[in-house]
């Protein structure tokens, strides 16, 4: 849930979602507020869980749209005023204690998540501890083109320097990484003194003793080296480890670590303890369940661990969600309960999709991800081909699986506006949506009336799941088999265990055409009911075989 959209309506039905508040005082853009009335909506969807992506207030210099960037964190322990009724008078802090006690009464856990490795640039934090932050000259222009090296960017390396990079990152080596040139590293200063930095025009800028001015640079991709992501315009990183022979942003600073500068004696110390009070912060004032860590794959092991602990000493069940895409152990080694994993990019595609139901089958996955067909980063489920019936067959499907099904607010409307184009986006869909546009930096309102939406049908899945929710949850290998039907288009797998209920879950993944399917499965009936639509499957001799319409989604007890 992105509350500034979630919530968002047009109350004065002008057409508009208008800013900043409308005449009669209550904000069109949403709020903590409007999301409590939403609680026993999400409720009814079979929801237990609410995630919300960050809720702390907004930086403004190099802000993207209207709104800014949520990512943009000006200061982690103060929420977004934005995010509170004007009307109300109570404020966001009070507000968003309402919500989760609202929720934690209607049975779900609230997860915020954070973004602890970068900062806006014109972060609170920047004039008390300017030894927090990466300095570069003033007179440095952000670069435009991407070969220009005189101006500020990610660092270049040579086509031997990065083949050089990978093969020591591949192979864990840490120790000596390459520099970027001179040219880049000359860019950056010594942090100014606090008492010489002031703001001008909504920036930072602080003088050196030989009075050079220095500025605040913006953050890049931090992998691969070779990223062609401008430099990002609203947001900076912050400075974990103190070196003098690492004192710029690049690779080897921000994320791979050279083993030189990743020592004890080099971290931050008060910055550390600062990011770490974060979490245990928003659970004694307001009681959250949970967080997300954005980027947590470039804070050092160390910090998130003692994150953890201190979270965990407060609370031992709250949860850690991992910004990450692969499934690994290492997750489950640096303490999180989940990750976003990969199901996203690969249900639209049933060979890759299969492969993941065949890992499913074998080894197994170390800790749970989101089976979901999208996230803000990605393109909408009902944008994809098939639109809607794509997304009540990625919904049916996910349900039955040993992961966590995920909703991503706006999706159960059927809504095609993508929140950001952050991953999997074609280059022509990045030319129709200009990300100052999106959701995620400016104003927009869900598609509430939308008549093709389809939250009966979420319902309707979420309910039959909750009947077969001890089979569905067992995540051992041997409760769920991949079954081959020879039809490229059906997906079909089991789910078992030797006492109990049994269900087998089949599936044409083809948006255009039906398919018929024929599967071998010892079944004592004569025909099955499908839980979803009622109908009947026959069976004879021990195969079971139909006709599923296009995306239709079969689940049988056998």
């Amino acid at each position: 849930m992105f509350v500034r959209s979630s919530t968002a309506f047009d109350h004065d039905g002008n057409g508009t979602i208008d800013l900043p508040a409308g005449k009669s005082g209550w904000r069109e853009t949403g709020t903590f507020l409007k999301a409590i009335a939403l609680l026993p909506y999400i409720r009814s969807l079979g929801v237990n869980t609410i995630h919300l992506l960050p809720i702390t207030s907004i930086g403004s210099d190099g802000k993207k749209g209207s709104l800014g960037s949520p990512y943009a964190i000006k200061n982690p322990y103060e929420l977004d005023s934005h995010l509170s009724e004007p009307n109300a008078g109570v404020g966001a802090e009070e507000e968003f204690k309402a919500f989760v006690e609202g929720a934690h009464r209607l049975g779900m856990r609230v997860l915020v998540e954070f973004v602890f490795r970068t900062s806006a640039k014109d972060g609170d934090w920047i004039q008390e501890h300017p030894e927090w932050y990466y300095w570069i000259r003033a007179d440095i222009e952000d670069r435009v083109e991407s070969h220009d090296e005189t101006r500020y960017g990610n660092p270049h390396f040579t086509d031997d320097e990065m083949r050089g990079i990978f093969d020591m990152v591949h192979n864990w080596n840490f120790r000596h990484l390459p520099h970027p040139h001179d040219i880049y590293r000359d860019m950056f200063t010594p942090s100014p003194a606090r008492e010489s930095i002031i703001k001008s025009n909504g920036k930072w800028i602080g003088r050196l003793p030989d009075n050079t001015r220095v500025r605040i640079p913006g953050a890049f991709a931090d992998w691969p080296p070779n990223d062609a992501q401008p430099a990002w315009s609203d947001v900076t990183y912050l400075k974990l480890y103190d070196h003098p022979g690492f004192n710029y942003i690049a690779y080897n600073t921000i994320r791979m670590y050279d083993e030189e500068l990743a020592r004890p004696e080099h971290a931050n110390a008060s910055l550390w303890d600062k990011v770490a009070g974060i979490v245990p912060y928003y659970q004694t004032s307001f009681g959250i369940d949970g967080v997300m860590i954005d980027m947590g794959h470039a804070l050092p092991m160390e910090l998130k661990q003692e994150m953890i602990r201190r979270a965990r000493a407060i609370d031992p069940d709250f949860a850690f969600w991992d910004e990450n895409f692969s499934v690994s152990e290492h997750s489950v080694r640096e303490g999180y309960n989940a990750v976003i994993g990969y199901q996203w990019i690969d249900q639209h595609h049933p060979d890759r999709f299969k492969n993941l139901l065949r890992r499913f089958a074998g080894e197994g996955f170390p800790l749970p991800f989101f089976a979901t067909p999208e996230s803000h980063n990605t393109p909408r489920a009902a944008a994809r081909s098939g639109g809607i019936r794509y997304s009540k067959y990625a919904w049916a499907v996910s349900n039955f699986l040993p992961a966590i099904p995920f909703i991503h607010s706006g999706f159960e409307l059927g809504e095609t506006l993508p929140v950001n184009t952050g991953l999997d986006f074609s280059a022509e869909a990045l030319k129709e949506y200009r990300s100052e546009e999106l959701p995620l930096f400016s104003e927009h309102a869900y598609p509430w009336t939308n008549a093709h939406q389809m939250t009966d049908w979420i319902r309707h899945v979420s309910a039959v799941r909750r009947k077969f929710q001890q089979l569905i949850m067992d995540p051992h290998p041997g409760s769920f088999v991949h079954l081959e039907s020879g039809e490229p288009d059906i997906i079909a797998f089991a789910r078992t265990r030797a006492k109990g209920p049994r269900l087998l879950v089949v599936a044409n993944s083809s948006m255009e055409h039906s398919r018929k399917f024929n599967l071998k499965w010892e079944t004592k009936k004569h025909s099955l009911t499908d839980l979803l639509t009622k109908e009947k499957i026959s069976v004879r001799d021990t195969l079971i075989h139909g006709l599923l319409t296009p995306g239709q989604v079969a689940v049988l007890e056998v």
